[in-house]
């Protein structure tokens, strides 16, 4: 009797929160995250999630460190074998951030603004994150790998010097 009870009231709750779902309306945009990370950044990627860390070595500044509008490259990992991207749009402190990304988690198709995300790295390096996950109000339980940020900078050149050059005006040497 108590299987049965148990299995009736998860039942319940299944059918119950498939009614609260919010409906797919066919006006709205079904947003990918690399596309939403291009527009939202500016850093003019293309491809799969997963190649936007090689794709940015030699054209954009790479790093460990967060830069708002950065934007955060997840490797492929479990379920995630595309990888993922998010943009930086919040510092909190060093080892807390909040990112603007879509097409995440509970969230399919949509774009989810501000969601934190905190480095779990040994090192304090950004190579493993966790995710803020809505629906249980908590970070996730889930430890992401990353390979860290991309910059919408260009890449230095081999030498470290990147120099620039404008057009002199009329009274200046």
């Amino acid at each position: 009797m108590k299987r049965l009870t148990a299995a009736a009231v998860a039942a319940t709750l299944g059918f119950s929160a498939l009614g609260y779902a919010p409906a797919a309306k066919a006006d709205e945009p079904y947003w990918q995250c690399v596309t939403f990370a291009r527009m939202f950044s500016g850093i003019n990627i293309f491809g799969d999630a997963l190649t936007w860390w090689r794709q940015a070595q030699g054209r954009f500044r790479t790093g460990g460190r967060p830069e708002t509008g950065s934007v955060l490259a997840f490797q492929p990992s479990g379920r995630m074998t595309r990888g993922h991207v998010a943009v930086v749009s919040e510092i909190l402190t060093d080892r807390v951030i909040r990112v603007t990304h879509a097409n995440w988690g509970g969230s399919r198709g949509k774009v989810e603004e501000n969601v934190t995300v905190v480095d779990v790295s040994h090192d304090g390096d950004w190579t493993a994150v966790k995710v803020w996950y809505n629906p249980i109000h908590d970070l996730g339980t889930s430890v992401y790998p990353t390979y860290g940020f991309i910059y919408k900078a260009p890449a230095l050149p081999s030498d470290g010097v990147l120099m620039a050059s404008a057009p002199s005006s009329d009274g200046q040497p």
